[in-house]
């Protein structure tokens, strides 16, 4: 039987999984998303190749497990932030460095058609729409939000975060409340 890294099967498939994830991650920072092979990812983790086709069939598949990973954290992040401000425009600016720091390459174009992006996009806009639910009555939440998701996306070809946050002034004034 192999050695595990954790004291239960469940928990080490898990910290494999986590490894492997984590692997990948340092080599798009260091590659690109067409720099990762899964000779690479399993020398980075210290795992043989036929181990790792046990946990991943191909690239492809550690690629949308790392980028579901990594949209998961996101929201998080976005959910947190409101839990510790209840300020729509600190999530707001706080979605829109997501978008500054993580500009979508060409290569990342197909994990964002993933299904879960789709998914994680309409979680987001529920999200904020919720929190728009009495800022105006003349447009429904729904469609604010869904205005200030796209809007912000723009964030991720800012040149500097002050564009950022002038990018996040003007989609909050946006949705104020027209008077």
């Amino acid at each position: 039987m192999p050695k595990l890294w954790e004291e239960s099967i469940a928990s080490h498939r898990v910290a494999v999984q986590a490894a492997v994830l984590d692997a990948a991650a340092a080599l798009v920072a260091e590659r690109g998303l067409t720099g990762v092979s899964m000779s690479e990812v399993a020398k980075r983790t210290g795992l043989g190749r036929a181990t790792l086709y046990k946990y991943f069939p191909d690239v492809d598949s550690i690629m949308v497990a790392w980028h579901q990973r990594q949209v998961g954290e996101h929201l998080q992040h976005l959910a947190d932030t409101w839990e510790r401000t209840s300020s729509l425009e600190a999530v707001l600016e706080a979605y829109a460095f997501i978008c500054y720091e993580h500009p979508h390459a060409d290569a990342a174009a197909s994990l964002h058609r993933s299904e879960h992006v789709a998914h994680a996009q309409a979680h987001l806009i529920d999200f904020i729409a919720e929190l728009l639910t009495d800022r105006r009555n003349d447009v429904p939440p729904m469609e604010l939000a869904t205005y200030c998701v796209h809007a912000l996306t723009a964030a991720s070809a800012a040149p500097s975060k002050a564009a950022v946050r002038r990018l996040v002034a003007m989609t909050v004034a946006g949705i104020s409340p027209q008077g």
